[in-house]
């Protein structure tokens, strides 16, 4: 049977993929831009907040009752927001995920707001969720505007895409996570065929990003001298720890969003919140709030700064933070403080025991809570493994995802049904 020429294969390959590189560069750029502009606003408002309006009354910053305070106003402002905006900023945050299918794009100012006001107000979650939710829901309504053919699905990836590069910094994380989802989905072509297009939106997120922001991961923790026996051993140990420690959040979340879905109202649900994560703040210190990126980067600077009981009572804090601020109706994505998370319970292994190199601590409990609370074994695995720059760790983290992975799969997701079950 006569087939056609290597060359001609590859030229048709070529003319179907081609169309698809201008509209990935105009996403991957767009959502980098509504990310930075986003963090831009928080930034300027956190200031304003944090230093001069408490400067200008004579109180403490970070003082319990500033922190009290402040956290309480904010579950009250975006609760306001919730209740009065079109769409009421999305749907209930504890039922979506990372990426889920498009919004109504009305919904999307909305939703912008009410994740500047919680990034601004020191609530314990990230952009990643809503930024991306946003991002897909304008790629979708101006895609099906200027293409109304192509399929919904190209613009969620390419959406998506752009988004998680831009949050990283690098179209690594962006391949990883979609290869997860791509790699099923039918269609012709290789996986490689279906990242071209997204691959493309996540480099020109990250290169905006990186050029606008220069966002980065590398938390300078001192050098991971290689592997040992002992380092293997500490890393079979740490990851599972952390992933089980992550399971109870997880276990606990659908019983919080319970306890503040009676409430009823938003307003009052999120002030409620507020005023527990204010209390938790208090309790934690000012390191535990916020989404976490920066403050992981104070707790590596010094990794014999506290004691194993502060350390401790950091991760603690954080997640249970983590998981009130997602049950009470703030949106928000669990990455950047399941990183803090991580972080934090690494060093606090590492105190205990000293032997236990603090690097190989950090990126193993990082390791270990992302399993548990995203269920994504690569993005898990690359951000444990991109906090450390260092390769050596990636034979440690490799084999220790594997009892990990034991503890979390088939078990309860941190996401939620619309009646409040448990996805699995």
């Amino acid at each position: 049977m006569a087939t056609d020429p290597p060359s001609a294969a590859f030229s048709l390959s070529a003319r179907a993929l081609l169309p698809l590189v201008a509209p990935s560069l105009a996403v991957g750029v767009a959502a980098a831009l509504v990310l930075v502009g986003v963090s831009t606003v928080a930034d300027e408002l956190k200031d304003v907040l944090w230093k001069t309006l408490p400067g200008a009354l004579g109180i403490g910053a970070y003082s319990s009752l500033w922190v009290i305070v402040m956290l309480t106003a904010t579950g009250l402002a975006v609760g306001v927001v919730v209740r009065q905006v079109h769409g009421h900023a999305g749907p209930d945050p504890a039922t979506t995920g990372l990426v889920d299918e498009p919004l109504p794009a009305g919904v999307v100012p909305g939703l912008l707001v009410v994740t500047g006001l919680a990034l601004a107000g020191g609530v314990s979650l990230g952009p990643e969720n809503p930024i991306t939710a946003s991002n897909i829901a304008l790629a979708y309504w101006l895609g099906r505007k200027v293409a109304p053919t192509v399929p919904a699905a190209l613009w969620v990836a390419l959406a998506a895409a752009g988004t998680i590069g831009a949050l990283f910094g690098t179209p690594v994380a962006a391949a990883l996570v979609l290869s997860e989802t791509l790699a099923t989905r039918p269609g012709p072509g290789s996986l490689w065929d279906k990242l071209f297009g997204p691959l493309i939106a996540a480099g020109a997120g990250a290169l905006t990003t990186v050029l606008l922001d220069r966002p980065t991961f590398d938390l300078d923790l001192p050098p991971y001298p290689g592997n040992s026996w002992g380092d293997l051993l500490a890393a079979l140990v740490i990851t599972p720890v952390a992933a089980a420690l992550g399971m109870a959040a997880v276990y606990a979340f659908p019983y919080a969003h319970a306890l503040f879905r009676r409430i009823g109202h938003p307003v009052l649900a999120l002030t409620a919140g507020g005023l527990v994560l204010g209390l938790l703040g208090t309790l934690g210190g000012q390191l535990t709030l916020f989404k976490g990126l920066d403050q992981v980067k104070t707790l590596a600077a010094d990794p014999d700064g506290w004691s194993a009981g502060s350390f401790a009572l950091m991760t603690v804090v954080k997640l249970a933070a983590m998981t009130t601020a997602a049950a009470c109706g703030f949106r928000g994505g669990r990455i950047f403080p399941a990183v803090f998370v991580g972080v934090a319970l690494g060093l606090c292994a590492h105190a205990l025991v000293p032997a236990v190199q603090p690097t190989l601590g950090v990126v193993c409990g990082v390791l270990g809570v992302l399993l548990a609370l995203t269920r994504q074994g690569w993005l898990s695995l690359f951000t444990a493994a991109v906090l450390a720059a260092d390769v050596n760790v990636l034979p440690l983290l490799c084999v220790a995802a594997l009892p990990a992975w034991l503890i979390v799969t088939g078990r309860p997701q941190m996401q939620l049904h619309q009646d409040g079950t448990s996805l699995r």
